[in-house]
Formats: C-alpha cells, sequence, structure tokens
C-alpha cells in the first residue's frame, strides 16, 4: 500500500482538465512579453525580473505552502535548478496565496531546503498578469521575456495518484528546447494542483455568508478533519484561512470529491455519514460565486470543541507509544512494513470502550494496525500474515477516526498479550520522522455486555487479467452460528485498481439483501461505515464479499494494465478484503463469521509459490536462503521453513499454500 498518503492529499484538493472548475483568470497566450516584477521574498528582499538579466530562462513557479502537490514538487524544483545551474537559468518559486504569509512561507523553505527564490505575489499580480492558475504551475520565459512555455511540471502526479515516475518531463525538455533555441514541442499542458488563493471581490449583501451559514456547514462536515493537527492540509476554522481556498472547495463540493462518503444512500443508514445534501452544496456554491463573503462575525456558532490531539470522545485513559523512538522515514524510495513489539503491561483482560491510533506525523503514516498476540505466540514467530486480512485489534487508515463502541460493548484485550504494531510509511520528499501513539479508554469489566471483533470475508486467491476492465472477485463467511450476532460497521479494502464493493446478507431461506454498495470506490479513503443501529444476523446467514477491479487503460490510476495482478502488500499489487464489526454476548462462547475458505485451487498455489521463488531465489539454484528473505520476511520464512534448516523449498512453498487454505 505504498505512496497513498500522497494520493490521498491528491485526490481530493487536486484536479486537471478531466475533474476541474475552471479558473475565472485567463491564461495568457504563448507569446505574450512580460514586462516585469518587482517583489519581495519572504525575508523581506526586493526581487526584480531585471535583476535576471543574465538568464536565457526564467522559471515563474507558483507554488502554495499548504498544497500537497505544490509540497511535492519543491525538490523537483530544486533539482532543475541545480542541473540548470551552470546555463544560468533561473527558477523562482512565487507564493500568490493571500491566505500564506511571509511566517508560513519561511517555515515552508526550511522544511523543503527550497534555495531558489521565494517571492511573495501579494493581490496576486504577478499572477493575474501571466495567468497563473494553480499551484503548482509554471511559467517559462525566454530571453525576451516572452511565454515559451505553460503549465505542469511533469506528469509525476495525476489527480488521486502518483506514478512511480513522471513519463514525461515537460518543464525541463521545455527548457532544453528554449536554451538550443528550438520552438517548444508541448507549449501548453493542464496544471495539476489547487487554486492560488486570490484576493475575491465580495458580495457582502449576499444573503448567504461565512458567519450565518457556511461555518455551520463545515463544522458539521469538515472540521473533524480540517482543524491543526489532523489528517486534512488545511483548516477550515477562520475565516481569514477559509477564503484563500473557496475557489478549491468549491472544485472538490461541486466534483463531490469532498468530504469523503461512497456509500450508495439507497442501502443502509450510518452513523458517520458524511456526505453534504443538495442544500448544503448549493449554499457552498452560491457563497463562493458570491465572492465568499464573511458577514457578521456576531452570527458565529460556536466552535466545536475537541479532545485536545484526539478525535477520542474523552482523554484517554493510557497512551502508548508505537516505537520506542522516532522512526526515520528517508526523503524518497519505498520503505518495508515495519513491525513493532509492545507489552502494555496488562496482567489482567482489559476492555477497551474507544480506541485511536494517532500517527505522529500525518504526512507519512499511510496505515497502521494493531494486533493483540500472545508471548508464546512470538516466540514461534506467529505475527499476523496476509495484511492482517482475517481482522485486527485496532488501526488506522486514511479516513478513519476513532472508534467508539456501542454503550455496553468493548473490545478484549487478553491478559498479558502483546500489541504488534505493523506501520507502513510512505516518503514525501523530504525526511521526516514520525513517533504514533495508541489512545485507549477502558471500561470496566462488569459494565461490558458485549464484545466487539473485527472479522471480514476476504479472497486471497485470485488473478486479475491484464487489460480487464470489471473483474469480479468474491468471498463469503462462514454461516452464522447463532442469533446472538450484531454487525456493526464495514470497511472494504482494495487498491488502486479496486473498482467497486458490495456486502451482502444472505439468509437460510435463500433471501439475499444489499447491507452497503460503494459503486465508485476511492483507495484514498479507508472509509469505516458505521451502521446507525446495530443489525441483527440470524442464525444460518453469510455475508458475501463482490469487488470489483479495473484493471484496463481506462483506469487512470493503474501502475500497469499490461500485468496480470494477485494479492500483495504494495500498491503495484492488490487485496480483496471486505472487514466488518461485530458484536457478541461478552460472556458467552460464540464464534464469529468469518472467511469460508474456498475450494483449493491447486494450479494457483503452483503460480504462487514459482512467483515466490523467482522473486526471492536470487542465485537461481531452486530454494530460499534466510539471507535471501529481507527483514520483514523473516519470521513468515520460520514458518514455511519446516525443518528448520534454513532453506525454504518449492515442496514447502505448497504445502504451506495448501494448509493456509485448509
Amino acid at each position: 500500500m505504498n505512496r497513498a498518503v500522497a494520493a490521498l492529499l491528491l485526490v481530493c484538493f487536486s484536479a486537471g482538465s478531466l475533474l476541474a472548475r475552471e479558473s475565472k483568470v485567463e491564461p495568457q497566450p504563448i507569446g505574450k512579453q512580460v514586462e516585469g516584477f518587482e517583489l519581495k521574498d519572504f525575508r523581506g528582499k526586493t526581487v526584480k525580473l531585471s535583476d535576471f538579466q543574465e538568464s536565457p530562462v526564467v522559471v515563474l513557479a507558483f507554488i502554495g505552502c499548504e498544497c500537497p502537490v505544490a509540497k511535492r514538487y519543491t525538490l523537483t524544483l530544486q533539482q532543475l535548478a541545480n542541473d540548470f545551474q551552470d546555463q544560468k537559468v533561473a527558477i523562482i518559486a512565487v507564493d500568490a496565496n493571500q491566505h500564506d504569509s511571509l511566517t508560513e512561507m519561511a517555515a515552508f523553505a526550511k522544511t523543503h531546503s527550497l534555495e531558489i527564490p521565494f517571492l511573495k505575489d501579494l493581490a496576486n499580480r504577478l499572477a493575474d498578469e501571466v495567468g497563473a492558475r494553480r499551484t503548482p504551475e509554471v511559467v517559462l520565459l525566454d530571453q525576451a521575456r516572452t511565454i515559451r512555455y505553460r503549465g505542469r511540471i511533469d506528469d509525476h502526479f495525476l489527480v488521486g495518484n502518483v506514478r512511480d515516475a513522471a513519463t514525461r518531463d515537460d518543464l525541463k525538455i521545455a527548457i532544453n528546447e528554449v536554451l538550443a533555441g528550438k520552438t517548444v514541442t508541448v507549449a501548453e499542458t493542464d496544471p495539476v494542483g489547487c487554486h492560488i488563493g486570490r484576493l475575491l471581490e465580495a458580495d457582502e449583501k449576499a444573503e448567504v455568508t461565512y458567519s450565518n451559514q457556511i461555518a455551520r456547514i463545515f463544522q458539521n462536515r469538515c472540521v473533524e478533519c480540517h482543524r491543526e493537527g489532523q489528517i486534512a492540509p488545511f483548516a477550515l476554522t477562520d475565516y481569514e484561512e477559509v477564503v484563500g481556498w473557496a475557489e478549491m472547495i468549491a472544485e472538490v463540493v461541486e466534483d463531490q470529491r469532498m468530504p469523503p462518503w461512497h456509500a450508495d444512500p439507497k442501502y443502509g443508514h450510518f452513523a458517520n455519514d458524511r456526505h453534504l445534501s443538495a442544500e448544503e452544496k448549493d449554499t457552498i456554491l452560491k457563497w463562493v460565486e458570491a465572492g465568499a463573503p464573511e458577514g457578521d462575525s456576531q452570527q458565529m456558532p460556536q466552535p466545536r470543541t475537541f479532545v485536545e490531539g484526539w478525535t477520542l470522545p474523552t482523554k484517554p485513559d493510557v497512551v502508548l507509544n508505537v516505537t520506542s523512538t522516532p522512526y526515520p522515514v528517508p526523503a524518497e524510495g519505498e520503505v518495508e512494513y515495519k513491525y513493532a513489539v509492545v507489552d502494555p503491561g496488562f496482567d489482567k483482560d482489559m476492555w477497551v470502550k474507544a480506541a485511536e491510533i494517532k500517527p505522529g506525523n500525518l504526512q507519512v503514516v499511510h496505515h497502521i494496525l494493531c494486533f493483540a498476540v500472545s508471548p508464546g505466540a512470538l516466540k514461534k514467530g506467529m505475527l499476523p500474515l496476509e495484511g492482517g486480512a482475517g481482522g485486527f485489534l485496532f488501526g488506522y487508515v486514511p479516513g478513519m477516526l476513532a472508534k467508539s463502541y456501542p454503550e455496553g460493548a468493548a473490545k478484549k484485550i487478553p491478559a498479558g498479550a502483546r500489541l504488534v504494531f505493523q506501520i507502513h510509511y510512505t516518503p514525501i520528499g523530504s525526511p521526516q520522522e514520525d513517533l504514533s501513539q495508541l489512545g485507549l479508554i477502558f471500561a470496566e469489566e462488569e459494565e461490558v455486555k458485549y464484545e466487539v471483533r473485527t472479522t471480514s470475508a476476504a479472497n486471497r486467491w485470485f488473478k486479475i487479467p491484464a487489460n480487464e476492465g470489471n473483474y469480479p472477485v468474491f468471498a463469503s463467511t462462514d454461516e452464522v452460528s447463532n442469533d446472538d450476532t450484531r454487525l456493526l460497521s464495514f470497511m472494504p479494502h482494495m487498491h488502486l485498481r479496486g473498482k467497486s464493493f458490495r456486502y451482502i446478507l444472505a439468509t437460510e431461506d435463500g433471501q439475499e439483501e444489499t447491507l452497503i454498495d460503494i459503486p465508485h470506490y476511492d483507495f484514498n479513503w479507508q472509509t469505516a461505515y458505521e451502521l446507525a443501529e446495530p443489525r441483527s444476523l440470524p442464525k444460518g446467514s453469510q455475508i458475501h464479499a463482490i469487488a470489483h477491479f479495473d484493471n484496463s487503460t481506462e483506469n487512470l490510476f493503474n501502475p500497469d494494465p499490461e500485468k496480470d495482478v494477485r494479492w500483495g502488500d504494495q500498491t503495484k499489487d492488490e487485496m480483496m478484503i471486505g472487514y466488518f464489526d461485530v458484536i457478541v454476548p461478552a460472556d458467552g462462547d460464540i464464534s464469529v463469521p468469518k472467511t469460508q475458505r474456498p475450494k483449493i485451487d491447486v494450479a494457483l498455489i503452483q503460480s504462487r509459490a514459482n512467483d515466490i521463488l523467482k522473486r526471492f531465489d536470487r542465485d537461481n539454484d531452486g530454494i530460499i536462503k534466510r539471507a535471501e528473505v529481507p527483514l520483514r520476511g523473516q519470521l513468515l520464512f520460520n514458518r514455511i521453513d519446516k525443518n528448520s534448516d534454513g532453506e525454504v523449498t518449492k515442496d514447502e512453498l505448497l504445502e504451506f499454500g495448501r494448509n493456509m487454505e485448509r
């Protein structure tokens, strides 16, 4: 599950030509001459266009301090400046956002090691002159200071996806062509990013204002994430900040990208339903069209209160660090899953009625899963396998907030258990550190009437054919063994080829009912859909999960439509997990419906064994040696290596595969 935090932010707050609210500013034509400018940098130093007379090329790169896409491109811009230093090419960063202060610009430059000039464009004068619309967007000027190229830096980042690398370095190619005295091959491209936060002409007589209506909508639908210290890249709690994002807010609301909610309203009622009503959506769009007026601040609602640093209902009873020290995350590359083991010191069963895994650095933490494992199992190397497909104790993924269970219900951490954390980090272009935490709120044992368990309908043994646009994968649970099981929530999980997901309840008498349908699955939001009221699961019933995958060229997020795709941890692979939470009587020995084992597919097990040998057998001797396996695979290696000789043969792989499906 690589790169997903960056993709999450991109899908919410960026746009290209496919999903875009047109800017009211017209891009200036290729060939227009720019007369000059005089701006101050974030230190107060005056910088003029005439200062760069010796530069045959000047690039104006419009960026913003909070735009996720702009953050990722600072490294690229600085590298281009270094690469073209000998040719005296000048690359100048310009911040035209009205809501970005000089202090924020200084912090941004320091965090991103930005050495190129970084100028403040007050009142958007330069952005208006050259017709810049988004951040990041570049305008290339030649020696005569005429516009020769405008648009994106490259195509590394798409709406909702991050490629492994750019397929076309548009800006770099344009610079080289201008230096060589050639016509720019592709002179205009669509920029992908956030709307520049321009000064707006507000209609103070407008019926809809921030103070009387918009602030209330944002409080009800948005500020849970859009506040200081939470996952959203900017806050929606202060007018001066909000007004700079008005055009961007209108775009994501219009395109139904925000607030994130993907369930079809025809099925089920959900306590955490975030979607905007048609009236709320229309109100926001009217407000932006009126220039985003503030209105009478006396009409402002009382601000919502939150537990400092948490989305829990109260301060946690216990806070545990996920890692003993801050974990260093590199600027680039792929970081393998990290496993951390914590002894919480619980000498008796502990019942948890609310829990939250809080990332220490939201920019780099993609997901964290927490499992309760006995010390004996740890000694045998029995860590949760297959990405936690069968279920987990607690989890954090983008879009998941604190988990509070119904009155009288709780999750159990057995006495003496160790907490095993599976952590996935995603580099963002600058070195980072993370120290995540788990916060727990306990219930007294006598209060607990029901135990909450996370289980799933999952399928690990699939192969999605290359260029298949609507490939179905099915999974089912065992039959419910009693009438005392109730359903609480759903959390489907797939990767970039995930297209749709549906849960169906099938009863003993042959009746089927759709419990929830997600027709347009979005990998960037791992939403947990919490039922407004627990739903009884009758004895003998089953839950079926049906997922569809798009492995074709029509899926813009698809890493490689020419390859067959199987189960795997990384984004280029796929998963099919239909997680759901149930509650059962705490004092009863009641089985929970879990994934029904499919019929053993011998050919597929053979194929997977061959794939594993090909991946890890570096010396091609038909045996995987311990030294050929990375650290995170050592515990699994121990489980497959039945005779403990430090080698895994194909026969051992086949036996392990057959046992997994029994």
